[in-house]
């Protein structure tokens, strides 16, 4: 009997344990180890604080795995990589043959000076990474009716790094639709030199903050916050007073990849990028947000990059070559208010263009362009996740990126 670990139950680790059963023998075992049985639908965490019920977001982790995989409950405390060992925080071990790694992304504000403090009061500094920040949001959002509002982005990378921008979208409506928008100053606070990383979205998503009069404070390198005065403070002595704060603290790996040795210095896992196999142990693979791979920490990343893994993954265990090369695709809604949302694609190579997806011309989808049919497509993503992305059935989109139907802009 062969043995699959899998540490972390998420997007990425769910969904290889499901496609892996399907096309491993009975000579394998798959375990899956994850600290809880709640598995988040984390795209949800959005929309809490405006109209999405908490209790929504989240199911049992043991249900969405395949019969036949085994679920362990208990908190990773070291991988032991030279011995193919991970040990427990409870003190047991657990050993295995092939190693995946999938134990996402976490925020950590205690990296900012000021900002665990503020957060942990609840009062004018929020967050919404997190079910518990997303909900404690909710409630503030429902008494806030005037002042300067910060929409704030501490450091890169972060997980679903548009997501941020969707936030300051979609609470500009929520004011507007309540009739206070004239008496709420929004501003978007990002460490990037524009709204976005690459300068064709950036160029779209920066014209749509304008368009909305949202004021954006652009290399903003966040020193600390002051809750107290209400001052959000740069390391270039720049300081933005608010009355709310909504951060996205750093994202750092989980602490057991730190304490293994096996991470950088952000605690993510270094891997080839187009076959996700570590650098450095040939038996580990690491997939979804745990990686330091060049591109956006997103569910899409996540879907595109764990079905490319599979056939290599069933190549490493035969020791052939690997057959697959991931090409870094993403494509992220972005919701932007007014019941429409934007979509972008893009990979490693190929920055976020105009254009149709997933079909060229046809669409439906708009790229780079808010329509009601993007809105309408991210909603319904919540439904293909639990019911085929999660369970490992195949999407009708292709896992590598494509040119056919996206135009690049005139020189």
């Amino acid at each position: 009997m062969r043995t699959l670990l899998i540490l972390g139950a998420g997007t990425a680790g769910t969904m290889a344990a499901n496609h892996l059963r399907k096309v491993l023998g009975d000579d394998w075992s798959i375990t899956v180890v994850d600290r809880d049985t709640d598995h988040h639908y984390q795209p949800g965490y959005l929309f809490v604080p405006f109209w999405m019920e908490p209790g929504r977001v989240v199911r049992d982790r043991r249900p969405l795995l395949a019969e036949g995989v085994t679920f362990v409950e208990g908190r990773v405390a070291l991988v032991h990589a030279e011995r193919s060992e991970v040990g427990r925080a409870d003190g047991t071990g657990m050993t295995y043959d092939w190693l995946i790694i999938a134990s996402g992304t976490r925020p950590d504000p205690t990296m900012v000076e000021g900002m665990a403090e503020a957060l942990a009061r609840r009062e004018d500094v929020h967050d919404f990474y997190t079910l518990e920040g997303a909900t404690a949001l909710r409630e503030r959002l429902r008494t806030f009716e005037a002042g300067r509002l910060l929409v704030h982005v501490s450091e890169m990378p972060i997980k679903c790094p548009v997501a941020p921008l969707e936030f300051a979208f979609l609470v500009e409506d929520h004011y507007r639709r309540r009739g206070l928008r004239h008496k709420v100053d929004i501003t978007f606070v990002t460490p990037l030199d524009g709204a976005f990383t690459k300068p064709v979205a950036a160029g779209e998503l920066g014209g749509l903050l304008k368009d909305r009069s949202i004021r954006l404070a652009a290399d903003f390198a966040v020193e600390r916050v002051d809750g107290e005065a209400g001052t959000l403070v740069a390391y270039d002595g720049r300081e933005l007073p608010f009355d709310l704060l909504v951060t996205v603290p750093p994202n750092v790996g989980q602490q057991f990849v730190v304490d293994s040795g096996l991470g950088n210095d952000a605690g993510f896992v270094p891997v080839d990028k187009h076959t996700l196999r570590s650098v450095e142990h040939e038996r580990i693979f690491v997939l979804g947000d745990a990686s330091d791979i060049p591109i956006s920490k997103a569910g899409s990343v996540a879907h595109f990059a764990t079905e490319s893994f599979i056939d290599n993954f069933l190549a490493a265990v035969e020791d052939r070559r690997l057959p697959n090369s991931f090409d870094g695709h993403a494509n992220c809604f972005v919701e932007s208010g007014r019941g429409q949302a934007m979509l972008l694609d893009f990979n490693y190579d190929t920055e976020p263009l105009q254009g149709a997806y997933p079909l060229p011309a046809v669409g439906p989808m708009r790229l780079l362009r808010p329509s009601r049919v993007n809105h309408l497509g991210k909603l319904a993503f919540e439904q293909i996740y639990w019911r085929m992305l999660l369970p490992g059935h195949r999407l009708p989109v292709p896992n590598e990126m494509s040119m056919a139907g996206k135009r690049r802009p005139k020189e």
